[in-house]
């Protein structure tokens, strides 16, 4: 199987790489990559000598490039996006540029090139601000903030060139990613708090701390795709959403968890700040495909803190 990872010098697609090409059912793995917000760093280890790993600077939003790195491929994991939900807000129209427009280039690319599976990035974010719990995928999504309908939009994408091209297509409805990988961000709560705690800084939770988030370790998300990518029969639903119903937590208790693991530190509540989404949700679909998670919260906490205060 030839494989093609957009945006795989990213946060997941560092972790998502290695575990492909270690994998005996890959001959090859194509990364195309902008470098905006990636990293060659996330690559150290997978290059040169007999290295089935080729690395392709693109943009998706150049259809031209998208093509030419989809060329002889099997499936496409389609990761490359804008992240940062909040962030959005000040970017709406590059964020539909790069997460809508860039998403038709690698689906139209695929149905031209005949790839087989597409594996879609989207998230659990698009679920807004939900005032009930345990979310699944027949929710109605609110998204309320230009990366969560970026993500459901192509959703919609992806549906309809699946049933015109007859080609599979699962979109992962992810969960919030903490924990460390070689293209680690740190605007991300857990990974922020912890480095915040590490430098006796104050945890500020904006509101009372109340709202939901679903969370899952980077390592974990990065399984996830790999084993989309790899096993697209035990993945026969357009969705999933991927995390694990132990690991809905809110946002003081991330904070507590923080300090009773990386150690005593303040955190402030801001109550008259907006506190951002907050989302339950059930991940008993996932189930069916036979993918679980691995990782707790507590252990990613703890090992994010280790390579911090390990020499």
């Amino acid at each position: 199987m030839d494989i093609l990872v957009t945006g795989g010098c990213g946060y997941i697609g560092s972790e998502l790489v290695p575990l492909l090409t270690d994998d005996d059912a890959v001959d090859r793995v194509v990364v195309m990559d902008s470098l905006e917000s990636g990293s060659p760093r996330a690559l150290m280890g997978t290059l040169g000598g007999e290295s089935d790993v080729e690395f392709r600077r693109g943009d998706v939003r150049e259809y031209g490039d998208v093509e030419s790195a989809t060329r002889g491929v099997d499936t496409v994991v389609h990761l490359a996006a804008i992240t940062g939900a909040s962030s959005t807000h000040d970017r709406r129209e590059e964020t539909f540029a790069v997460n809508y427009d860039g998403t038709e280039n690698v689906l139209k690319a695929a149905g031209k090139l005949g790839v087989e599976n597409v594996v879609f990035a989207s998230s659990c974010n698009i679920y807004g601000r939900a005032a009930s719990t345990d979310l699944d995928e027949d929710t109605e999504p609110d998204p309320i903030n230009p990366y969560a309908e970026t993500k459901y939009q192509s959703e919609s994408l992806l549906a309809a060139y699946c049933d015109d091209h007859d080609m599979n297509g699962t979109a992962l409805r992810m969960a919030t990613n903490y924990g460390y990988s070689r293209g680690v961000r740190f605007n991300l709560v857990v990974n922020y708090f912890v480095f915040r705690a590490l430098t006796g800084r104050t945890l500020t939770v904006y509101g009372d701390g109340s709202n939901w988030r679903p969370f899952i370790h980077v390592k974990d998300a990065a399984r996830a795709y790999a084993n989309a990518a790899l096993s697209p029969d035990d993945w026969d639903e357009r969705v999933y959403n991927v995390g694990s119903n132990d690991g809905n937590y809110q946002i003081s208790e991330i904070a507590d968890i923080v300090s009773e693991e990386v150690g005593a530190v303040d955190v402030t509540y801001l109550e008259d700040e907006h506190p951002g989404p907050s989302y339950h949700v059930n991940f008993d679909r996932l189930g069916t495909t036979g993918y679980q998670t691995e990782w707790t919260l507590r252990e990613g906490v703890r090992d994010i803190a280790k390579r911090f205060t390990d020499e």
